[in-house]
């Protein structure tokens, strides 16, 4: 179903822009968003192979659409610490729009996967855990989530993060995409994109809340576990979630605002201003410098090649020299 924005007076906010919205007949917030040039310009920058670059760009889809909830300026970061092809991820927003990446692989292990057709997010993360970091700033304390990566989905890692800190219900969608077109002089264009939707279950009475309980885990077999049947609101909600189709988060044609009233036209969707997104490190001279200055005479000898040092930035690829003095 097309739906014409103009007619609802809405503006499209376009790529790299985070839409928040309500559907306020299932009693359901969330945001959506879909990268474009921002998306590109990292994974292009670091030229990860295929799958890492994949991984990577789901990793700052799920950032962006977290990050961007903070009601303070501040940092969020999410990392990634495991045992698999792609032991690391970092993924760092400062708000209100800035955002920088970059993953660590062993690239024969990565290959290896490839080359056996298992290069599957759960199978390149493997088993270890992912923290998300809240920064409020000097003097404020800083909070930390940990979920474990045990062979899990980066969208699955958001629903059992709400699920266990927040108790909120949780349901999120991410997609990444390949464009390839052809330049002016004939060549192959290839451009990345990428987009997600994330809706939580936010009711007034707070025990319409109440979820299943968790796997117990190492509870003894044949252990009763505590079944609550959903609120038919986010029962609802999360079957028109599931209907997103990748096509649909990653195609520069079809608009976040679009999809909104594709999935909630019936309930009634309500869109806030939307939040833009911007590929912006805060590396600089001045902080490199400060850096080096603490290390000791010994250590900045090692350093040094052909009486340069020379520090390159895991995120922006940006290389500051210095001399030994």
């Amino acid at each position: 179903m097309a739906f014409d924005l103009s007619e609802f007076g809405v503006t499209p906010a376009g790529q790299d822009a985070v839409r928040p919205f309500a559907v306020e007949g299932l009693d359901v917030r969330g945001r959506a968003i879909t990268l474009g040039p921002v998306v590109d310009s990292i994974l292009e920058r670091h030229a990860y192979p295929e799958p890492v670059s994949r991984l990577l760009a789901e990793a700052i889809v799920l950032t962006c659409l977290l990050g961007t909830s903070l009601k303070f300026q501040g940092r969020f970061t999410l990392q990634t610490q495991t045992d698999g092809p792609v032991s690391m991820l970092v993924v760092d927003f400062s708000s209100p729009e800035a955002i920088r990446a970059c993953a660590t692989f062993d690239a024969e292990l990565v290959a290896a996967v490839i080359e056996a057709g298992e290069a599957t997010p759960e199978r390149l993360l493997g088993r270890g855990h992912l923290a998300m970091t809240i920064d409020q700033g000097k003097h404020m304390q800083r909070y930390q989530g940990l979920v474990e990566l045990d062979g899990i989905s980066l969208e699955e890692v958001a629903r059992r993060y709400f699920a266990r800190s927040e108790q909120i219900p949780t349901e999120v969608r991410l997609a990444v995409g390949e464009l390839y077109t052809r330049t002016q002089g004939g060549g192959p264009n290839h451009k990345w994109t990428a987009g997600g939707v994330m809706v939580q279950f936010l009711p007034e009475a707070p025990e319409r809340m109440r979820q299943p309980d968790l796997d117990p885990g190492d509870a003894p077999a044949g252990a009763d576990v505590h079944i609550i049947d959903e609120d038919d609101a986010w029962v609802e909600a999360k079957a028109l979630v599931d209907t997103v189709k990748d096509v649909e988060l990653t195609d520069p044609s079809v608009s976040v605002e679009e999809l909104l009233f594709r999935l909630f036209h019936e309930r009634g969707v309500r869109l806030f201003d939307p939040q833009p997104i911007a590929d912006q490190c805060n590396c600089s001279r001045e902080k490199v410098k400060g850096i080096l200055t603490s290390f000791s005479a010994e250590e900045v000898e090692q350093m040094t090649v052909d009486d340069k040092i020379v520090v390159k930035c895991e995120f922006c690829s940006a290389s500051y020299e210095f001399d030994e003095i």
